[in-house]
């Protein structure tokens, strides 16, 4: 089973991303967690490009959407950023609406406990209107002592790794659900 892993931060070290390695360290041996490291170089969208002819897409939203269209599931980190959706992550998702590989695809939310409510409300907005199938019980809130906590620690956290496969197991199973219809 592949789940794609977007984090919507930029940053180096940032704890978003941290979590999604986490998830990779401590995913089960048959779940293979890829980080995708592409957001920074999609362009701005522009409909234009994405009139359905093949040769107009950029092509790093093209190899966007190839990975997704390859994964089974998703599991997205998102900051908040000015109360919302960090401007990178709701770019990437722009490439995603017209997309035939993203509706209906299982998603998770993991995300930092306290540091991002605004934008998990504008993130399930935007993937409901997607028509994504967001796993209830794969989204979940890590309690992370401070901002510079690497992915080996938060693995090494006993609730924090508690959680994350309790939201990877739950991912896979709805996946297994969506393979079987």
């Amino acid at each position: 089973m592949r789940f794609l892993a977007l984090s919507g931060s930029l940053r180096a070290g940032a704890s978003n991303t941290a979590i999604l390695e986490a998830a990779k360290i401590v995913a089960a041996p048959d779940v293979e967690v890829e980080l995708y490291a592409g957001l920074g170089d999609l362009p701005a969208f522009n409909p234009d490009l994405d009139s359905g002819e093949a040769t107009q897409l950029p092509r790093s939203a093209a190899d966007l959407r190839d990975r997704i269209g390859r994964a089974d599931a998703l599991l997205i980190s998102s900051p908040e950023y000015a109360h919302g959706i960090p401007g990178s992550l709701k770019n990437a998702l722009d490439w995603l609406v017209g997309s035939l590989e993203f509706p209906g695809k299982p998603v998770g939310l993991l995300g930092v406990a306290g540091r991002a409510a605004f934008a998990r409300a504008q993130l399930v907005e935007v993937l409901n209107t997607m028509s994504a199938q967001l796993v209830n019980e794969a989204c979940v809130s890590i309690d992370l002592p401070r901002r510079d906590v690497d992915a080996r620690a938060i693995a090494a956290d006993p609730d924090a790794s508690d959680a994350l496969r309790a939201a990877i197991t739950a991912l896979a199973q709805s996946t297994e659900i969506v393979r079987a219809d």
